[in-house]
């Protein structure tokens, strides 16, 4: 039983390290509670493509550094499974299906612009949009300042709990 990151890096701006993010994505929804089967994709774009889905998914214009799609869980059909094999009602394999968790699109350029503006290496602004875009997979939101408080708080302990910094 394991989670899947399922990763891509789709843009030439910046060389993405795969695994490394990969890997923090992975912690991060373990530490969140995410067990079992599951399955994520984590997608590094360019500006056109997230320009696109911001515009298409959040009415915005312009590229964003981080977008997440939770992806809401239905219930699974009850009873056997025509495809599920052996002789009859109850018999036959279990099958486990993954838990479809989401996808998060990080754009580097604009993380990057970011990664000036808060004065901090590129790799830790990457970090922060991996982690910050699991809790907004798992409802974690920040549209109020109580909210926005709360989610700080959680990026800053899985961060360090599961981020190193190469430059310190």
């Amino acid at each position: 039983m394991s989670i899947d990151v399922f990763s891509a890096d789709e843009q030439d701006h910046v060389t993405i390290d795969l695994p490394r993010w990969s890997e923090l994505c992975r912690r991060s929804l373990e530490d969140e509670g995410v067990r079992g089967l599951a399955e994520v994709s984590l997608i590094f774009s360019d500006e056109a493509t997230i320009a696109e889905l911001n515009q298409r998914f959040m009415g915005k214009s312009g590229p964003t550094d981080v977008l997440s799609f939770p992806i809401d869980d239905e219930p699974l059909p009850s009873g056997r499974s025509p495809d599920a094999g052996g002789s009859g009602p109850g018999e036959g394999p279990e099958l486990e299906i993954p838990q479809l968790v989401g996808d998060i699109v990080i754009c580097p350029s604009v993380a990057e612009r970011n990664a000036v503006e808060h004065d901090c290496s590129f790799d830790d602004e990457v970090a922060l949009l991996v982690v910050h875009g699991v809790l907004h997979l798992l409802g974690w939101d920040h549209m109020v300042d109580e909210e926005a408080e709360r989610m700080e708080a959680r990026e800053r302990e899985l961060l360090r709990r599961h981020y190193q910094s190469r430059t310190s």
